[in-house]
């Protein structure tokens, strides 16, 4: 009997993306490093999205990225403490807005009390 091989298309149960992602990287010192993330209760994550246009919409235009297939990007993260993988976030907090530069402290000047019989 000839087991039935369905390729990249997952099951409609199946919660990972079929086929290889795209997942942002920054340089490292051996090459390429995989960007990771944090989720809003703060957990470390892996990020991958199933389309360079989601990636650019998400992360900029010149993000660069690699490709990698959602069990390999699990290995590449988990010693790092990444142990979920987030595919095609779309709600991401803008960079933060430069603070104010504090104001300089303004020195009071000192009094000048004339007192009877100065001359001032």
């Amino acid at each position: 009997m000839t087991e039935l091989v369905c390729g990249d298309d997952p099951e409609p149960s199946e919660r990972t993306p079929a086929g290889p992602l795209f997942v942002p990287v920054r340089p490292g010192p051996a090459g390429c490093v995989a960007r990771l993330f944090r989720t809003p209760l703060g957990d470390r994550t892996a990020v991958a999205f199933t389309s360079v246009r989601r990636l650019a919409g998400t992360l900029g235009p010149d993000q660069p990225w690699i490709r990698l297939a959602e069990p390999a990007l699990r290995a590449l993260s988990a010693p790092l403490g990444a142990t979920t993988v987030t595919v095609d976030p779309t709600l991401s907090a803008p960079a933060p807005a430069p603070a104010p530069a504090p104001a300089a402290p303004t020195v009071p000047s000192p009094a000048v009390r004339v007192t009877e019989g100065s001359t001032r």
